[in-house]
């Protein structure tokens, strides 16, 4: 069994009963701005795309930094967000395509947003530019809202849909590519998704194993909690909660896994500001309470899989 696979193993079976370390990722990085979400990062680990936000979520761009000799850039706009609404980066795996949900106009002349699409950049080595957005088209696309892009090694494509001809919430859509064209998208079955909220999937490169977040549901601690499936002969399995360790009562989400370093990366809304104290506070000791990385605000964080399996030899 690949190390991965091992790796993953002992998630789905030891989240809930292992005390994890969740650590901020690129801390001062992170709060420099109101909100982050979203994490993609290059097979090397040398480059990290994500999105920062306004303080109520309604703009948002993509920014990326680049690491030299341990140390991280300060960050920076790609050149092709910073107008419209982008948002859930997703990096191929040699680093040269960028996948990416955004309202923008199909009419590069026009002005006027549309419905979210999946969108993507390209560029022929890691030290070139990168092109003008594509948009991906039918039947990906449609006249509803796509979302977070997961894409495989064999190119199929995973997203988060919200289709009001389902009389649904958001729902994991998947369209297989087959030939050289995409299929029609269809929705994964009630192993993963609900009459609930389901969103922001990363499927592991092989298909494999698939992290996602949902809302409100009855085993969840509050909010949107992360969840786990595998994808057997039957197809996947039942998700499962990846436990209190991992998820709070605020809302837990967009996942990525750095398989070669053992990392999990989410976004996580959680907060541990205080809300009483055995003395009145000065003014720096407020500011200090206020500006924490973990006060509610969209976070990036971190935790190491390999934990897990430490704790299991």
């Amino acid at each position: 069994m690949k190390i991965t696979a091992i790796i993953i193993f002992f998630i789905y079976y030891n989240f809930t009963y292992s005390q994890q370390t969740i650590n901020p990722f690129l801390e001062s990085i992170v709060k420099q701005f109101p909100n982050v979400r979203d994490t993609a990062i290059s097979t090397n680990g040398n480059e990290v795309f994500f999105s920062a936000q306004s303080v109520m979520g309604n703009t948002s761009a993509i920014m990326t930094v680049t690491k030299k000799d341990a140390v991280w850039s300060s960050p920076k706009v790609v050149s092709f967000s910073g107008q419209y609404f982008d948002i859930e980066p997703f990096l191929s795996s040699d680093g040269l395509t960028l996948y990416f949900a955004s309202n923008r106009p199909l009419d590069s002349n026009s002005k006027e947003v549309k419905d979210f699409d999946i969108w993507y950049v390209k560029r022929q080595s890691i030290k070139d530019a990168w092109s003008e957005p594509i948009n991906m088209g039918s039947p990906v696309n449609s006249k509803n809202d796509e979302f977070f892009p997961s894409l495989t090694e064999n190119k199929n494509i995973y997203f988060t849909m919200d289709n009001p001809q389902l009389n649904k919430k958001d729902d994991i859509y998947v369209s297989e590519y087959h030939k050289g064209k995409y299929t029609t998208p269809i929705p994964l079955d009630n192993s993963i998704n609900s009459d609930g909220f389901e969103f922001n999937a990363y499927v592991s490169s092989d298909e494999t194993f698939m992290i996602y977040t949902c809302y409100g549901r009855k085993d969840g601690f509050g909010s949107g909690d992360l969840y786990i499936s595998y994808k057997s002969d039957d197809g996947w399995t039942q998700s499962k909660n990846l436990g209190d360790s991992i998820n709070s009562n605020k809302m837990d989400y967009c996942p990525f896994i750095d398989t070669k370093s053992n990392i999990l990366y989410f976004t996580s809304k959680r907060d541990n500001s205080k809300t009483s104290f055995d003395k009145p506070q000065t003014l720096d000791e407020l500011l200090k309470e206020f500006y924490k990385y973990d006060n509610g605000l969209s976070r990036l964080y971190q935790v190491s899989v390999l934990e897990l399996l430490t704790q299991k030899l």
